[in-house]
């Protein structure tokens, strides 16, 4: 056996053996990352609500001011699997700590852009920020909770998505229209200082228990679990996206709704997101690999009936709402599989799965938009159904056994 091999194993024994030995679960640690995450998904939603006035101000076209949406997934992209690298000897509590000063630099630099540039260099941070959140967040909650807990400490962070959202987008607009888009990025800066707050007292001294570098990363894609557990993540995110970008042509087109119906709907999504992300956490403590293939499996049984049945606004609702609630179980799952079967290089793992992410969300939005172009919205679901029923065909063929 090679010492890299050795090592590895040595890491997972650390990291099983502080999991386990924490009795006591640093719930409070948990929330502060719950608490970042909001911040960071709320400061992601934002242009997307604040466009108009924003892209006015700095003298630029929509279309210009919407590439500081592109610029945060695209370094995210990058920064996710790398991140584990470049700070491979610190602590991870002074990470997260330096990730959400990232996150209040990234508003401030915002809030007082005088160019679509400096814009361009906030959106930049944040994406750093984001990418490297995620791909930490597990691999954290790992450390800070028992392993059975896993899933239920994941679900406490992840409700800071659900809640985001829900909120950031009216709340943004609201605040744009009523004292102007940079108070909106003024008061995220805001959230994230408090969250630093509550992140520097809670959050517990965690050293580096294991060295990642980029032959870890292809030493980590090398088994076969996490290679399943990425496709699985590549054909869902692919599926939810290439058809859930284009709801709202279909809610405008099929079932006729008018744009105050379609508002309460896409807010049902959001409500049944929230609960959906718990009630994953429940059945991922108690079966792994139904958790994480009910989720796509629902998920393509909403956009075949909304296919099929979608002409009706009463079903079309239902579907939607279902919709939001299957979605909100898959993050769950999913990073609740990539960190059982990698706990030796559980941040690995992490970065990887949120590289996949990020490249299936492009992938299924260029893929629905062709579609949608040749062949009308019905095709974008169309594929949606079909990419996510593969995701659970494969998850319950070859998903997580519950060792894992």
């Amino acid at each position: 056996m090679t010492e890299p091999a050795t090592g590895a194993i040595d890491a997972a024994v650390l990291d099983r053996t502080e999991a386990e030995e924490r009795s006591e679960p640093v719930w409070a640690a948990v929330v502060s990352l719950a608490l970042g995450v909001f911040g960071l998904v709320t400061a992601e939603f934002l242009p997307a609500s604040l466009l108009t006035r924003l892209a006015q101000d700095l003298g630029v076209s929509e279309g210009a001011a919407g590439q500081a949406v592109t610029a945060t997934a695209v370094v995210g992209a990058i920064a996710a699997p790398t991140m584990a690298i470049v700070t491979k000897r610190l602590d991870r509590r002074l990470v997260m700590w330096l990730l959400t000063v990232l996150l209040i630099v990234s508003n401030l630099l915002a809030a007082f852009a005088s160019s679509l540039m400096m814009l361009l260099l906030a959106r930049v941070i944040l994406g750093v920020a984001l990418g490297g959140f995620w791909a930490m967040s597990a691999a954290m909650a790992m450390r800070l909770v028992p392993m059975r807990l896993m899933p239920r400490a994941m679900s406490i962070i992840l409700t800071g998505v659900s809640v985001a959202t829900v909120t950031a987008a009216p709340v943004g607009a609201y605040v744009g229209d009523i004292w102007g888009w940079r108070t909106a990025f003024m008061i995220a800066a805001v959230v994230g200082a408090l969250t630093l707050l509550v992140q520097l007292a809670t959050i517990p001294s965690l050293p580096p228990t294991a060295v990642a570098s980029f032959r870890t990363l292809i030493e980590v894609l090398k088994r076969r679990t996490i290679r399943i557990a990425l496709l699985v993540v590549l054909l869902v995110a692919s599926g939810q996206f290439a058809g859930f970008t284009y709801v709202r042509p279909f809610l405008e087109t099929v079932p006729v709704m008018p744009i105050e119906t379609i508002s309460l709907v896409l807010l049902a999504y959001g409500i049944g997101g929230f609960f959906g992300n718990f009630a994953g956490a429940f059945l991922a403590e108690r079966n792994l690999k139904l958790a994480v293939g009910l989720a796509p499996l629902l998920i393509a049984v909403s956009a075949l009936a909304m296919l099929t049945l979608g002409a009706s606004p009463v079903i079309a609702a239902i579907a939607v709402a279902a919709w939001g609630f299957a979605f909100g179980a898959v993050p769950v799952g999913l990073q609740t599989w990539l960190v059982r079967a990698a706990p030796d290089q559980a941040e690995s793992a992490g970065g990887l799965m949120v590289a996949t992410f990020q490249v299936a969300i492009a992938l299924g939005a260029v893929f629905g938009g062709v579609l949608v172009d040749q062949a009308g919205v019905a095709s974008a679901f169309g594929y949606g159904a079909v990419a996510t029923l593969l995701g659970a065909l494969v998850t319950f063929a070859v998903g997580p056994k519950q060792a894992e």
